[in-house]
């Protein structure tokens, strides 16, 4: 059996799904024929158990659930944060001298970004992606084999089904197998970390304030969630994280307070613990002959900003711009040229981030003497400079740089 669509998407999670929407959902002005691809059911991705895992929206990333109908289905359940510190902390559970502070009068154009749990938002976009007449799931069967071109993507599943069209849109994470098909190479490297994620309850309440403290083991981060609870992404070296997964609950709740701090109170921990290596991979380029990569099929960096599912984000919009930009002229949308736009629009901006993010995550985690004052004294400096600090914010909010449509809050 052979089905033809104009895109096949490769992963169903967040990525993906936001890919779907992106070139077939609901709000597309023009609509392409979209199949999504994963080897699981994605109602498991949308389910309404709490896991403890959430994510950062940017306000560029905001606008674009905005225009894709996805926002007004989860603004409920976002949590704004209007107030960022950040602290260098010598040591773990020691003195926190809050290095930048951003505040509200920082923040002109509004919180630089949202939390939100996983589940509210996977729930919205599968929600919107089945009900959009161009996009079909075909799901619960691996892809045995792709095909790239020269003028016609095709992957074949498990079942004999094989599935044709113009091109495929890999969202299919770190180990991206659609991306090792194709022969496209990462660069980078491991780091000797691990994250650690979960969610805790404090009894005092945290006024939308985020906590970025970094300690020589690597960032502490402290994310406000609705209600006195809050989420964890904890950066530690890889040794002693997988010491920590493997305590009792008690025993790891007593790590989790010695590095959280009683500043809001008595914590607890509501979640389950998740953790996972941490890295910094580039892909050599984002695309190839039929082929588009996104997400952490392009990218893994370090999570110290929160900016990974942002990334992705950025990645969804410039290639929606390509692809609809050349669908409206009548062109093949899975061509060396509109691919060769979207790489060179991405890529920059993906591997200047990443070098940034490794620099800082280095830097914090040197414990050299002369190093902790000049990077001590370098962000106080930041701290007492007004339009500095306005760059960071606009940074973060993802407002800056050549924007694609979708992060500007404009349909496609």
């Amino acid at each position: 059996m052979a089905k033809t669509f104009d895109i096949i998407v490769i992963g169903a999670a967040l990525n993906g799904l936001a890919a779907a929407l992106a070139l077939g959902g609901p709000q597309v002005r023009r609509p392409l024929k979209v199949a999504v691809v994963d080897a699981r059911d994605p109602r498991g991705f949308a389910s309404n158990a709490f896991d403890g895992r959430a994510s950062a929206i940017s306000t560029a990333a905001r606008r674009m659930f905005e225009a894709l109908g996805v926002w007004p289905m989860v603004a409920e359940h976002a949590q704004p944060m209007s107030e960022i510190i950040v602290t260098d902390s010598a040591t773990p559970g020691g003195a926190r001298p809050v290095l930048l502070h951003f505040g509200e009068e920082d923040m002109a154009g509004g919180p630089s970004a949202h939390m939100i749990e996983n589940r509210f938002l996977y729930g919205a976009m599968l929600e919107q992606a089945e009900a959009a007449p161009s996009i079909d799931f075909c799901v619960g069967q691996k892809v045995e084999h792709f095909h790239f071109g020269p003028g016609l993507a095709a992957v074949t599943l498990a079942d004999g089904t094989v599935l044709r069209g113009a091109l495929i849109v890999a969202a299919d994470g770190r180990n991206s197998p659609a991306r090792e098909a194709a022969g496209i190479r990462l660069v980078g490297w491991p780091y000797d970390q691990m994250g650690l994620v979960a969610t805790v309850e404090h009894d005092l309440p945290h006024n939308g304030r985020a906590e970025e403290h970094f300690t020589p083991s690597g960032p502490f981060a402290i994310l406000p969630l609705p209600g006195n609870r809050s989420s964890l992404v904890w950066s530690e070296r890889t040794e002693a994280a997988e010491r920590m997964l493997a305590l009792p609950p008690e025993a790891f709740e007593d790590e989790l307070r010695l590095r959280f701090g009683d500043h809001l109170g008595a914590v607890r921990m509501i979640s389950g613990r998740h953790g996972y290596p941490l890295a910094m991979y580039v892909a050599e380029t984002f695309s190839g002959p039929r082929l588009a990569l996104v997400g952490d099929a392009a990218h893994v960096l370090h999570p110290l900003a929160g900016l990974g599912f942002n990334l992705g984000l950025r990645d969804v919009a410039a290639l929606a711009d390509c692809i609809h930009d050349a669908a409206g002229l009548g062109l093949d949308i899975g061509s060396e040229s509109v691919l060769d736009r979207y790489t060179a629009w991405r890529r920059f901006d993906t591997v200047a981030t990443g070098a940034a993010m490794d620099g800082m995550n280095r830097l914090f985690a040197n414990t050299n003497p002369v190093l902790t004052l000049l990077r001590r004294a370098g962000l106080m400096a930041v701290n007492r400079m007004g339009p500095m600090k306005s760059m960071f914010v606009s940074q973060a909010a993802g407002a800056s740089g050549n924007q694609p449509r979708l992060l500007r809050g404009e349909r496609v």
